[in-house]
């Protein structure tokens, strides 16, 4: 049944399902990043996912900031080098803007998501256009301020979509940042990969809070 909101252990169950979906995904994120940098960001975001799964199973949280307070030091102590940083940025920076909220809402979300994308584009220098994972957050961030007053599931799969049509969005860009950036021209036609596993992890939290 879908889910009008999330108890601190439902979002810790929500984000293991996400853990598993990417690292079931590295090869596609191998792939992604492969084509336009040094192909190591599926085993980047295997191994911080796989911390994530160890920092969260079995743990009970008071609130819904410090399971993804969590999740961003699992994830920028196991990951290393930028993905590590700017994805770990991303949820503890979303689980600071929470704070102590005892539930999930829509209203939650947008805040996670509005604090988490402006820490990533902060840290890593980086706007919409410049071909990074800020094109896939960005509009996610943006639709979750249009939807935060509905139920937790639907305003999900909004923002999933958003972050879906960010990443593809990514393919027609050329890249301004990182490696792929003396590719010029040449990376047009790929998404950044960065992208490709923000999608995932939205879609992936779209699955669990729509069961």
């Amino acid at each position: 049944m879908a889910k009008e909101s999330l108890t601190p252990g439902e979002v810790r169950d929500m984000m293991l399902v996400v853990a598993d979906r990417i690292i079931e995904a590295e090869p596609i994120l191998t792939d992604a990043d492969r084509a336009l940098g040094d192909g190591d960001h599926g085993v980047g975001m295997e191994r911080g996912m796989a911390a994530v799964k160890e920092a969260l199973a079995g743990q009970d949280f008071p609130t819904v900031g410090k399971v993804l307070l969590s999740v961003g030091r699992a994830m920028m102590s196991s990951m290393g080098g930028a993905s590590g940083a700017l994805f770990g940025t991303l949820f503890r920076a979303g689980g600071k803007a929470v704070g102590e909220a005892a539930v999930l809402t829509g209203k939650e979300l947008a805040l996670i998501l509005k604090d988490g994308t402006e820490g990533v584009m902060t840290r890593g220098d980086a706007k919409p256009g410049d071909k990074t994972m800020v094109d896939a957050l960005y509009p996610a961030a943006e639709k979750a301020g249009e939807v935060a007053d509905l139920p937790v599931a639907e305003a999900l799969a909004a923002i999933a979509a958003a972050a879906a049509a960010g990443r593809d969005a990514s393919e027609g860009m050329i890249a301004t940042k990182g490696r792929a950036k003396t590719l010029g021209e040449n990376s047009l036609g790929k998404p950044d990969a960065g992208a490709v596993s923000v999608a995932i992890i939205l879609a992936a939290m779209s699955e669990y809070a729509a069961t």
